[in-house]
């Protein structure tokens, strides 16, 4: 049995005016989120609104609480960054 974590994380973009800098913004998180952990994540939603991105990414694992974990460093992670704020995150756990 195996574990699959998925988080989706809705940001909010304050002060841009262009799809560019949101491009921009959200490219920096992924980025630096990859390159931290290794783990896979992209823009899911809302790809041509202005001010505000919702970004997704997945943790596997053979272990419920290691996944768990991941998922909630990898939150506090792209939080601590300060692109942009996290208004809201949903986190689900699939066992398999």
């Amino acid at each position: 049995m195996f574990y699959v974590g998925v988080c989706r994380v809705e940001l909010g973009i304050d002060d841009n005016f262009s799809l560019k800098g949101k491009r921009s913004i959200v490219k920096r998180v992924i980025d630096r989120t990859r390159h931290r952990f290794n783990v896979a994540i992209g823009e899911v939603e809302d790809n041509d609104v202005l001010d505000r991105a919702v970004l997704g990414f997945a943790v596997v694992g053979n272990d419920r609480s290691f996944v768990n974990s991941c998922v909630d460093k990898i939150v506090n992670f792209i939080d601590e960054i300060g692109e942009a704020p996290i208004e809201d995150h949903q986190i689900q756990i699939l066992s398999l």
